[in-house]
């Protein structure tokens, strides 16, 4: 990311949650990896991590998959911190052949503080969060009583992904 990173404008550090995801290569490394890489960003430190999980790719083929969650204080803009993740999936050698294509590395901005945003590049609360046991277990370990802006507590939304296999590494 460049320097000409703009700092979120209303001062205080926001609270934001990344989805980590990778099932190519050394997936359990990379997502290590890739969650110290967060707290490199201009103006972010990260502030607590889930555990890593093994999950079956959903809606896509391929190996099985190491997710984890993060949760990072930032100062920069919602759009600024998109444009950061994907500089780092890029940095670890992501390509988009298709859609749902295995990855080396996938970051997804879950939360960004209490915001609701939705534009041509950007939705948060991220719009499948509730619908992915790979999210809603790592973030819930990080934060049992987290709430999802507009959607209320995320353990309402546990049941729901009972079905899908979890586990912990």
């Amino acid at each position: 990311m460049t320097s000409t990173a703009i700092v979120n404008p209303t001062g205080p550090l926001v609270t934001a949650y990344i989805g980590v995801g990778a099932n190519l290569g050394d997936a359990a490394s990379q997502v290590q990896r890739a969650i110290l890489q967060l707290g490199k960003l201009p103006h972010t430190s990260l502030a607590r991590q889930s555990s890593l999980f093994r999950t079956a790719p959903l809606d896509a083929g391929g190996d099985d998959y190491v997710n984890a969650v993060a949760c990072i204080k930032t100062g920069l803009s919602a759009h600024d911190l998109l444009q950061g993740l994907q500089q780092i999936e890029q940095d670890f050698g992501r390509e988009r052949p298709y859609q749902n294509a295995p990855r080396t590395l996938d970051l997804d901005l879950l939360l960004y503080g209490q915001e609701n945003i939705k534009d041509e590049v950007l939705t948060v609360p991220h719009p499948r969060m509730m619908q992915r046991a790979f999210v809603l277990i790592p973030l819930l370990q990080i934060d049992p009583f987290i709430v999802i802006p507009n959607h209320g507590p995320a353990h309402q939304f546990a049941p729901q992904v009972a079905d899908q296999l979890i586990r912990k590494l």
